[in-house]
């Protein structure tokens, strides 16, 4: 394979150190042996020995300057070489032209010789021109290795058409190598690049950004460093490919271990790139449970927790335990990094050094950890298992009672993700949900305040789905719970009744072992007529309702109410038009009608047909 193609299959199929084995001395050595060629075929022409002549004064600067960075790869350790080995690929490329060229003016006789001058003219210039622009990259990039790191606002000629590959390697350049501001500035200029498009964001992956940003972060020489390190990978991580990028890069372990012990606005930077990560990959979600990401944002968000409360207060009963984590928390957490590498964090930030935070930066630090644990537990068995057993139920309980905005929202949330988990995996349910739990008693306390006490749909739909998700952990007759799920089905906004009549139709459904008990219940506290009102709604709020109203029919199908409301021939009138978008529910709608007509004087027996 020619170098050329070499380095096209370098940047865009095989990852860097799949073709890079080769050290930077060994990447070097061919285009300094060239050069070599090149003189001593030049010292030997015999036709054309001033073009000759120049070219080899041309590619022995050019030598010079390979040699120098052979000296430059031995003396700096942490040497950034992706340029160095794309800009050396150019120029074995160059100079394999011009021995061509010059070996071209060895002695040739007659028509030859004549022939040879008139073609190797135009070569020799168009030879010159591209060893110009091979030592005008050599002195950029010798430049930018002897200066620190320090940015460069230079253009080398191989990027003169593509000016962002000049300063993603600058850039990269000065992350790995330079100074500490030189990091700082260098990480910015990357996270600005990679918030303008995907193509930056590529970019700057495919020339080895990901590790040295990483490395910035985890070192801890600055908070300021640690942030612009973080922002850097958060705007490149927009996708699940670069996400999975970072957590191959062994990034995960460097997170955690900073959001375990760093200044608070570094926790708060840490903590959203935990929660974009998590939102983009479940792999990455599952890697971060490995490490038990959930054990420090639990720790986090419920430091500066006002514990004193009524005692009238489902959640007392915990308090001790909930005091007792905390304090084990903290100390597990500052003992872990420092014994796995205490400089690497910048030292170990105190509890008492973040009781001197603000109050806007704590309550910052609690919405960041809030969401991740939200974005975590999203559809992870796994995560919402680990977020329950460190008793974040408790926390997030208190904070949805306390707090308003968006850590209370955050909160609502990820006891929503939980509550969706654990309806699907009997055991979780079993192990953290269960009514005489404190833990889940000051949950189902608190969703049932909102849904009674609030009236932004934002906060009333994640209290209302996760009651539907836990409908089958609730007695027969739970008149607390399903009193207030009843009103909303008459609720103004159709989103709230929508979501109503789905948590009710899984306390109603076959599959509720107390599914004839709660249909009655439904029915005995008025919850018939606003959900024959719902059914003039839109197409999702016709089909849900349609679908409860078939639970209904079919566990309480004596039911005076449905026959007032004439529920038979709503259901008849209504589920021909929703079976044309929804043919899945075709068996349940024709169970309903035939189950209804046992029931209802004067319905024949033999009503027609739902086939189309």
């Amino acid at each position: 394979m020619s170098s050329a193609s070499t380095a096209t299959v370098t940047s865009s199929t095989v990852p860097p150190r799949v073709v890079e084995e080769k050290t930077v001395q060994e990447e070097l050595s061919l285009p300094i042996l060239l050069a070599d060629r090149v003189i001593k075929s030049a010292q030997e022409a015999e036709s054309l020995r001033q073009d000759c002549s120049d070219l080899a004064k041309q590619v022995d600067r050019l030598s010079q300057m390979l040699r120098s960075a052979v000296r430059l790869a031995v003396s700096i350790p942490s040497l950034y070489d992706r340029p160095l080995r794309r800009i050396a690929s150019d120029i074995t490329r160059n100079l394999d032209r011009a021995l061509t060229l010059v070996r071209k003016c060895k002695k040739h006789s007659g028509v030859l010789r004549q022939v040879f001058s008139i073609t190797t003219t135009a070569d020799f210039r168009k030879v010159s021109n591209l060893l110009e622009s091979s030592i005008g990259d050599m002195k950029w990039l010798l430049s930018v290795f002897e200066s620190d790191g320090g940015a460069h606002l230079s253009l080398p000629p191989i990027a003169s058409n593509d000016p962002i590959l000049a300063w993603v390697w600058s850039s990269i350049s000065a992350v790995q190598m330079g100074q500490v501001k030189d990091r700082v500035d260098a990480a910015n200029q990357l996270a600005s690049l990679a918030r303008d498009n995907d193509r930056n964001k590529k970019m700057i992956v495919e020339e080895g950004g990901i590790l040295p940003l990483l490395k910035l972060l985890k070192e801890g020489a600055s908070a300021e460093a640690q942030i612009a390190a973080v922002t850097a990978l958060s705007n490149i991580a927009s996708d699940r490919e670069r996400v999975r990028l970072i957590v191959d890069a062994l990034g995960i372990s460097m997170i955690v271990g900073v959001l375990g012990d760093s200044q608070t606005k570094v926790q708060i930077s840490v903590a959203n790139l935990v929660a974009r990560m998590a939102a983009l990959d479940d792999y990455a979600q599952e890697e971060f449970m490995r490490l038990n990401v959930t054990r420090p944002l639990v720790s986090l968000l419920s430091s500066h927790l006002d514990l004193e409360i009524a005692s009238n207060n489902p959640v007392k009963t915990s308090i001790p335990s909930l005091i007792e984590m905390n304090k084990k928390l903290a100390y597990k957490n500052i003992k872990a990094n420092y014994n796995s590498d205490s400089s690497s964090h910048g030292g170990s930030h105190s509890n008492k050094e973040r009781e001197m935070e603000t109050p806007e930066m704590q309550l910052k630090l609690k919405v960041s950890c809030a969401e991740a644990l939200w974005k975590l537990s999203r559809g992870s068995v796994s995560n919402s298992r680990k977020i329950t057993e460190t008793k974040g139920l408790l926390c997030l309980a208190k904070i949805v009672e306390r707090e308003k905005g968006e850590l209370q929202f955050n909160c609502l949330m990820t006891i929503m993700e939980i509550t969706a988990v654990a309806e699907s995996n009997a055991d979780l349910r079993r192990a953290a949900f269960k009514t005489n739990l404190p833990a889940a008693k000051a949950v189902l306390d608190q969703l049932l305040r909102v849904i009674q006490e609030e009236s932004d749909p934002q906060l009333q739909i994640p209290a209302i789905r996760s009651i539907g998700c836990l409908a089958r952990t609730f007695p027969a007759r739970e008149t607390r719970i399903m009193r207030p799920l009843v009103s909303h089905l008459g609720n103004r906004n159709v989103e709230v009744a929508t979501e109503a009549a789905i948590a009710l139709g899984k306390f109603a459904c076959p599959e509720n072992f107390n599914c004839s008990e709660h249909s009655k219940a439904i029915i005995e506290f008025d919850g018939v007529p606003p959900l024959m009102k719902l059914l003039r709604s839109g197409d999702q709020p016709q089909l849900q309702g349609l679908v409860l109203l078939c639970y209904l029919a079919l566990n309480a199908g004596n039911s005076k109410a449905l026959e007032h409301a004439r529920a038979l021939n709503t259901l008849e009138g209504t589920a021909r038009s929703v079976l044309a978008q929804h043919p899945e529910w075709k068996d349940l709608f024709a169970k309903a009608i035939h189950h209804l007509t046992l029931y209802q004087a004067g319905a024949p027996l033999n009503r027609q047909s739902l086939a189309p």
